[in-house]
């Protein structure tokens, strides 16, 4: 199952965002943030007692289902009134549930949480990174192996030369990923792909302004 994974704001960068801003409104999400213990019920409600314990003053708060799809709306409705006595809403979701709810209420919206990546759980609250979003996918040439989220030095053309007996030279408890890709491939019949060369990923992070839309071609 792919979640967005996310991790809790401390709490003071919480009470800086929201000011003088006292009478508050709590909102979770049932998905996500519920199954990696960051937004749903019990957080709602811890949060609920660490910002009265601040002297604020929490109006009510809900657990959308699905805080980023088009039921947000109608969900948001059954709580209106509690909401409009609110001076924000504290969000307890990923940066995509944030941005939905922001878009059917003029009150401001405090994120209660960071979003640090999308994430397949591997067992009871254990993920793993799979996917980066860089918008460059070599998943086709890889064997479907991310070599971006599975390699620790993220080589997008490997095996590098410290790898040793299948496993990654910076933790020796982790298979190679390159090491994996080779296995797929090989069984695939494809290993000819290994040899395909990948410019250089650039990972430094910069700022990017605006927004991309992608619109499907019409026929």
């Amino acid at each position: 199952m792919i979640r967005s994974i996310t991790k809790q704001k401390p709490l003071d960068e919480v009470l800086k965002s929201l000011g003088e801003m006292e009478r508050v409104f709590i909102i979770g999400c049932g998905t996500c943030t519920t199954m990696a213990h960051t937004g749903g019920q019990a957080e709602v409600l811890a949060m609920q007692q660490k910002l009265v314990e601040s002297r604020k003053v929490v109006t009510g708060f809900m657990v959308i289902p699905v805080a980023c799809d088009n039921l947000t709306e109608e969900a948001l409705q059954q709580n209106l009134p509690a909401m409009s006595e609110s001076q924000a809403l504290v969000i307890m979701s990923c940066a995509f549930g944030v941005q939905t709810v922001s878009r059917f209420l003029e009150i401001p919206v405090i994120p209660a949480l960071d979003t640090l990546f999308i994430g397949k759980e591997m067992g009871p609250g254990l993920f793993q990174e799979v996917c980066l979003q860089c918008g460059e996918c070599i998943l086709g040439e890889t064997g479907g192996i991310c070599p971006v989220t599975s390699c620790h030095k993220g080589l997008v053309n490997g095996p590098c030369g410290g790898t040793q007996e299948g496993k990654c030279e910076v933790d020796r408890n982790k298979d190679c990923a390159w090491t994996l890709i080779y296995e797929r491939l090989q069984k695939q019949g494809r290993l000819a792909a290994m040899r395909k060369f990948h410019p250089a990923k650039n990972y430094q992070v910069e700022p990017k302004p605006g927004k991309t839309i992608f619109e499907l071609e019409r026929s």
